[in-house]
């Protein structure tokens, strides 16, 4: 097999954060991943780079301004107040605040970025980044699991110098939030292969087809539970082919969700480690940039074993890896086998029981019929840095001393304009249009939970009025200006107390008492006795 050049991009900081406790997701597998890599010995073969981390700015290239400021102020302690009681940006108990938010994403996003920038540079042959591939965040809010969405961030880069690009989606999941990001375009197509049928998001019908100069080039498979190698390939080599054969793309990004393989927590499909794996070898074949990303995936020891798999795909070197595995830190998390493999188990196929894989495949088939040829696109050259930066506008030049009073009052009018929307934001708005930072309205629509596959139920009243502080204490304390001290509810006054009953008073706290004494939920707002 042919050797191509491989940029792997890593962060070892990457796997320190946590969801939470009990939470499905484990960022923490990207440095199992990593681990398993290393053992191997494959870093010597790839040019092994840490990603630069994304700033705000980049990430508004997709998401809106009020969700990036978010994003970058949220803590567990302020998502009450700051998502207008679970109304706005994390809805639901997917997308969790948790400690580090922004800067997990800024990881995730910037590694992907960096991707798509050495791919367009000529500098590799074949990019990866498995901390990426977060395809469900939208352009204004977070959703299962994702919070950023990366795989657009990408893309958008990677139009700056290729008319066409191609995305293939094999998670489990469908990939919502890309496909909707590009809906109405022809330049990126979206080819999302996925469980569909009271399943998380709900979307990804093959009905969906795109729309405007968009039309017909978002493909969506829909899939049911216990697909396998054998049937998933009758699926995905000929409508891939058909579509590298029209669509002609310029690069091509495929997300790996390894939700899609058997035994995994929250997903239904029956894929084998080499199953799942065959996708990137395929494309791999077509000699077209790639870039390959994570995504799901939630039985951490089999995530680690596929990725470390097709990291081997992406070398070329899959037949000369041994599968027994190699010591390393996690040796005793791939029990009790210790072999590079995920076996199929003993599901049904629902999908050739009742002969609906044949009808999906003809859809799309005759869907991609319908396309002319590969649209072009009238393109320039591209400026080799930006043009803040050419003309000493960029944030070195602040450090430097280089804001001028223009910056100046621009950064407090935004800071004025982000306090109103902390004070008042929410209360304005209709039940059923928002705005934008840009101008532009959306309508609200119906959001599904990745872990019940259940609708999530937003209280619209929740947003009316201001948000209301999260309240830590409960007291009865009172200042009382007759006497000019503090007065438990009709206690005496605490000046009158002995100091015996002031001292059984203060042992007692926290515990219920006779007589009625101060207790735990005596206590509020910060008042003390």
């Amino acid at each position: 097999m042919s050797k191509r050049r491989v940029a792997y991009y890593y962060d070892g900081d990457v796997g320190s954060y946590t969801y939470g406790l009990g939470h499905p997701m484990k960022p923490h597998r990207m440095r199992v991943t990593h681990d398993l890599v290393s053992a191997y010995g494959m870093l010597d073969k790839m040019h092994v780079l840490r990603p630069k981390r994304a700033t705000p700015e980049s990430l508004t290239a997709f998401h809106t301004d009020e969700y990036i400021h978010f994003l970058n102020r949220v803590t567990p302690e302020t998502a009450e107040e700051l998502t207008y009681h679970g109304t706005r940006f994390l809805m639901g108990e997917d997308n969790p605040a948790f400690e580090g938010v922004f800067e997990f994403c800024s990881i995730s996003a910037g590694g992907s970025i960096s991707a798509a920038q050495r791919i367009a540079s000529g500098a590799a042959d074949i990019a990866i980044n498995w901390a990426g591939g977060l395809h469900h965040a939208k352009k204004r809010e977070a959703s299962g699991f994702c919070y950023i969405n990366d795989i657009v961030l990408g893309i958008l880069e990677l139009l700056r110098t290729y008319p066409r690009v191609l995305y293939i989606d094999i998670d489990c999941h469908h990939g919502d939030g890309v496909e909707e990001a590009f809906y109405t375009t022809d330049r990126v197509m979206t080819c999302s292969f996925h469980k569909f049928g009271e399943y998380f998001p709900g979307t990804g019908t093959q009905e969906d087809r795109g729309r405007g100069k968009g039309r017909n080039y978002t493909v969506n498979i829909p899939l049911k539970d216990g697909i396998t190698d054998e049937a998933f390939k009758r699926v995905f080599e000929p409508i891939i082919n058909k579509i590298m054969e029209i669509y002609r793309p310029g690069a091509v990004v495929l997300q790996c969700g390894a939700d899609s393989l058997a035994g995994d927590k929250l997903g239904c499909f029956n894929l084998t480690m080499n199953g799942h794996a065959h996708c990137a070898q395929y494309l791999r074949a077509f000699n077209v940039p790639l870039i390959l990303l994570g995504g799901g995936g939630y039985t951490v020891k089999n995530v680690a074993r596929t990725w470390t798999y097709e990291t081997a795909c992406a070398l070329g070197i899959e037949n000369d890896i041994d599968p027994n595995l190699p010591w390393n830190e996690y040796f005793e998390w791939f029990g009790p086998r210790y072999r590079l493999e995920v076996p199929e188990n003993n599901m049904d196929d629902l999908n050739v029981r009742d002969g609906s894989l044949d009808k999906v495949r003809l859809t799309a088939l005759q869907q991609l019929a319908q396309l002319p040829c590969a649209p072009s696109v009238g393109m320039h050259e591209v400026p080799r840095e930006s043009l803040g930066r050419h003309l000493g506008l960029d944030e070195e030049a602040d450090e430097d001393g280089g804001t001028d009073d223009l910056d100046r009052r621009l950064a407090q009018h935004s800071r004025f304009v982000y306090k109103l929307q902390e004070t008042g934001g929410g209360s304005d708005e209709s039940e059923d249009e928002r705005y934008d930072s840009d101008g532009s309205s959306y309508r609200r629509r119906k959001r599904m939970s990745i872990l019940s596959n259940r609708l999530i139920n937003v209280d619209p009243d929740a947003r009316k009025g201001p948000p209301q502080g999260r309240r830590f204490f409960k007291s009865a304390a009172r200042w009382d200006d007759t006497y000019g001290r503090i007065r438990l509810g009709n206690e005496p006054v605490l000046g009158s107390m002995n100091g015996t009953r002031l001292a059984a008073m203060m042992e007692a706290a926290g515990r219920s008492t006779p007589g009625g004494d101060v207790t735990m939920d005596d206590w509020e707002d910060g008042t003390s006795v």
